[in-house]
Parts: structure tokens; C-alpha cells; sequence
């Protein structure tokens, strides 16, 4: 298990706070589509992501409050196979799907993700990464601060739930 700090928020212009994340000369890793199935489980968030690039069965724990926040996440990185999702899907049930397309980059232990969510729109994801318990956590939290600053993400921008939560709300609200 690892420790994240990240934050998610809405964002009308992602392709300027790309621009300016680039003046930082960041590793650019790739663009993916990624489908994200959430399933049903008692505690935690269980997705198995789908990607052109990113293969994983992700587990998390979080609490849904808006600004950045920790994370401890368990990620199994495997090669693409249907039978994983098909034993999910009949044993767990699908709770939500997810489809984005993301750009993603890295400064050091930091990852940023450029996010356009099919139903939802434009967000940026800032995760500080600490995966072997030697950065610290007020680290993280003050590396999270300055990206917040640095692509003009107000506080009002943040979302306090995942991707999955927008759109269950959104689909409780139509029906």
C-alpha cells in the first residue's frame, strides 16, 4: 500500500493549466482512454481500469471532502484480460463506468492527470505519490498546495468525491 495526497477539480480551461504545468518541463508519460468499472463492495472503492497504456485493479480508501486529501491506495498492475472483469462483474456487480481520456505527466513523485470525463466535462488531478513511506505526508500536502497555486485551481474548483460519485449523482438526479 501507498499514500496519496491529491485533489481533483473542475476546470474550464485544461489545456491552458497543461500549458503552464509545461513551463515546468514536466515528463510527459502518455494520453490514454481509460474505462474505469467500479464495483460494489462494502468499503473502499474497488475499479478495474481499462487503458490503451494503464492496465490495474485499484482499490482505495478516501473521504469525500473537497481539497486535497490522502489516499491509500493497493494497485494491481496486469496485462489486459476479460476474465479478470468477468469474475468482478458476476461476483461484485458493476456499481458505475467511468470513460475519460487523460493526459498524464510527472514532476518527481507528483502526477497530474488532464482529464475530459464523458458526462461530466474538464478536471485536473494532482497526486503526490508517496510509495515507500520516505517523502512524509507534509510533504505531500505542501506539494499539492503549490500545483494548486501554480494552475489557478481555487478552492471552489475541487470536487470532493470521485469521478464515479458525479456521475451516480448525476444519474439519481435525471431519474
Amino acid at each position: 500500500m501507498h499514500i496519496n495526497f491529491e485533489f481533483k477539480a473542475r476546470h474550464n480551461n485544461i489545456e491552458e493549466a497543461e500549458t503552464i504545468l509545461q513551463r515546468e518541463q514536466p515528463l510527459f508519460v502518455c494520453e490514454d482512454h481509460q474505462v474505469d468499472t467500479y464495483f460494489n463492495v462494502p468499503n473502499g472503492r474497488l475499479k478495474l481500469r481499462e487503458g490503451t497504456i494503464e492496465q490495474a485493479l485499484i482499490f482505495y480508501r478516501r473521504t469525500n471532502v473537497a481539497g486535497a486529501k490522502q489516499s491509500d491506495v493497493i494497485l494491481y498492475q496486469h496485462p489486459a484480460d476479460a476474465a479478470l472483469k468477468q469474475i468482478l462483474v458476476q461476483s461484485l456487480g458493476v456499481k458505475t463506468v467511468v470513460d475519460k481520456r487523460r493526459r498524464i505527466y510527472f514532476i518527481g513523485n507528483v502526477k497530474f492527470h488532464f482529464d475530459t470525463v464523458v458526462g461530466l466535462g474538464s478536471f485536473i488531478e494532482v497526486e503526490a505519490i508517496d510509495k515507500d513511506g520516505s517523502i512524509g505526508l507534509e510533504t505531500l500536502k505542501e506539494q499539492c498546495r503549490h500545483y494548486q497555486q501554480l494552475l489557478g485551481v481555487g478552492d471552489e474548483d475541487f470536487i470532493a468525491g470521485s469521478y464515479s460519485d458525479l456521475l451516480l449523482a448525476k444519474k439519481s438526479s435525471v431519474a
